[in-house]
This record gives C-alpha cells, structure tokens and sequence, in this order.
C-alpha cells in the first residue's frame, strides 16, 4: 500500500493539498495519505496528526516568538516519519519549516517533492541550492520558477498551476446572487483579510474603516466576507461590531462569490491570484512587523508583491504596504476600481494568459505516486 504524508502549514496550502490528496486517491484509491493539514486535505481522505488551525505565523520576528512551538512540531512530526516510513513526504509552501523538515526526511532517506516550492526567485536567492540538495523533485508552478530552479541543479518538472484546475465557480452568476442573497443590480465588494489570526488583527479593522468611507461614496454597496477554516467565526463578529457597516460573512462557495464580485480587499496572497484567475480586480494590503519589513527590503529583489502584478510583470492592480495601508487610500483605491471595474476584469485576462494549460494537479499525483514503492 501506498503511504504518503504531506505537510502544510497554510490554509492555502491546506486547499492544493486537498486537491493532491483527491487526485492520488482517483489514481490509487488504497493510498493513505497522512501528515500535518486542515479541514480542507481532512475531507479529501488525508488522515491529520497536527491541526493547522492555529499555525500561521508570518516573518521573521514573529516566527522568533514562536520558535519553541516550532521546534517542536517538527519533532513530532520527524517521530511520525520515522514511526510510518511513508514512500515520499510531499511539502508544500510553508517553506522555512517545510524545508528542515525535509533535511530530516532525506536523513532518513525518504524522497521529498517540494510542491510550491520557496520563492527563491523573488527572495533569497541562495536558497535554491539549498533546496536543490534536499528536495528529490520540485513540481515548479510558474515557467520561471522552473528555469530558476534548473539553474540551480534541482531536479524539476513543470506542471504549470493549480489554480486553473481547482479555481471554478461552484454556481452560476444567477444562483450565485440567490445563495448569497445578493443584489445583482448594486455593488458587491469582498474583504479578504486573510486566513491568519495575526492578518486579520493587522488588516480587517483597516478594511472595515475603508468600508465606512466608501459607503459615504457608494452607499449601496454590499461587503462580504468569507471567513477562512482557520479563524474562528467569533474573531470576526467581535471584531465587525466595532464598525458601523453591515458585512455579510460567509463559509463555503467562495468562488462562486468572487465571480460576482466587482472588487475585493485583499490581503497579499493565494487569495489575489484565485481573484485574478476569476477576473476579480483586488485592491493588495500588507503590514508587517517593522523589522520584518526592513529585512524584507533588503532581501526582495522584484518590485511587485502580489502574485497578479508579479505574474503579469506590470502594475494590474494596486498595491498598499505598510504605512500605505491605511483606510483612506484603500477606500479610494477601491472606488477607482468600482468606477471602472469592466475595464479591470477585462485586463485580468493577462494572469490566465501566463498561467498556461491546466492539469496540474493531476501531473502532481502522477509524480507522487511515481515515487512509491512497488
């Protein structure tokens, strides 16, 4: 039988595990699949041993916080791959831990597919050989991302993105707008303040203030805000009634709901690029620790942060960090785009366009499974 544990740190790399688990299991259905993950891999099969729940941590300050809860999950986790001995551990994103655990798994001599891999093409560039050494495959996401990693002597196949496969509306525009007792006549503007209990503390209330302004400009805009598996409901209720704006929170059908959308407020992320793949026009927030940020400026070597603008290679939508971020600009910036959001949907073609062909995960599963025992 098959055994393959995979290890997510992040709600969004809960989702692309999710979809791998799916994928493998309709390739081998006796596989059993195990590790660290979410609702979201745990309702696709996989057998979960650490909860994500309350995991995201974000930078270099504030991974230091919380180095002794780091330190050890990954011990837990090592006793688990030498307690199972699966054929492959398979880790995705959450690169900074993901990556010692892999050393550990290649001590152990078990293969290791690196699946959204670090981008060390954006930052720390040095990374790449490091990565190339331990990983036995990258499954690269993006043309450059493979070519970099080539480069660098890794072993690398490139599957192209997820997100083109897993990204559909789950219903029509019609029944979206009945579901989400909408008003296909009136503005709808989604909050995305991210799926981290640190995110939401940092950008919601920013996002919230930015409402109460735009609705002195468009009053009948409608907000929605789609709670994420890792937050709990309460943070976010707690948190909306100290605003004079009503918004709507909502659990499941996210994408049916971004496709009625006219612009989202986003937190820098997964989240913007599934917007642009649905041709939702995002106004990108970001605060980080000062100390972070300034790392950060020295290390990052592109000049766009989201994904759209990093993909497209230009400026397609608008991008506010740090002291930037404030409730005025993402109020106006928000405007601007509901002003002119048709033309705005139209240019998010160019995010598809460079995404290429779907059949990602598939070709990820194919790989996984190629990597199992006879």
């Amino acid at each position: 039988m098959a055994k393959i544990m995979i290890s997510v740190g992040e709600a969004s790399g809960d989702l692309h595990g999710a979809s791998v688990a799916t994928a493998i299991k309709e390739l081998n259905p006796q596989a059993h699949i195990f590790g660290m993950g979410g609702i979201n891999m745990k309702n696709s099969g996989v057998e979960i041993y650490h909860d994500i729940a309350d995991l995201g941590v974000i930078g270099f300050v504030e991974v230091i916080k919380n180095l002794r809860r780091l330190f050890k999950l990954k011990a837990d986790l090592v006793a688990l791959m030498k307690k199972e001995r699966p054929d492959v551990l398979v880790v995705i994103d959450y690169p900074d831990f993901n990556m010692r655990l892999a050393k550990e798994a290649k001590k152990l001599n078990i293969p290791v597919i690196s699946y959204i891999s670090p981008s060390a093409w954006a930052w720390r560039p040095g990374r790449a050989k490091d990565v190339a050494k331990v990983v036995d495959c990258i499954a690269a996401i993006f043309p450059f991302e493979a070519e970099f990693y080539k480069k660098a002597g890794a072993n690398v196949e490139f599957v192209g993105h997820p997100l083109l496969d897993i990204v559909k509306p789950e219903l029509q525009p019609v029944e979206a707008y009945q579901y989400f007792q909408a008003n296909s006549e009136q503005p709808v503007v989604l909050l995305l303040p991210g799926s981290r209990k640190q995110e939401i503390n940092n950008l919601l209330p920013e996002m919230l203030k930015a409402a109460e302004e735009i609705i002195t400009v468009q009053p009948k805009v409608q907000f929605y805000l789609p709670v994420a598996s890792t937050i709990p409901r309460k943070m976010i209720e707690d948190i909306l009634k100290q605003y004079k704006v009503k918004v709507k929170l909502t659990s499941d059908k996210n994408y049916a709901l971004m496709s009625i959308a006219d612009v989202g407020i986003a937190s820098s992320g997964t989240v913007t690029l599934e917007a642009a793949i649905l041709k939702l026009p995002t106004v990108v927030i970001y605060k980080l620790a000062f100390l972070t940020y300034l790392l950060g400026k020295l290390l990052v070597k592109i000049p766009y942060f989201s994904l759209p603008n990093i993909i497209a290679g230009k400026a397609l939508i608008p991008e506010l960090l740090q002291k930037q971020a404030n409730y005025h600009n993402i109020a106006q910036e928000t405007i601007k785009i509901l002003e002119n959001s048709v033309k705005m949907k139209r240019e998010m073609n160019i995010v598809t366009e460079k995404l290429g062909q779907g059949g990602a995960v598939k070709k990820v599963a194919t790989l996984i499974l190629s990597y199992v025992k006879a």
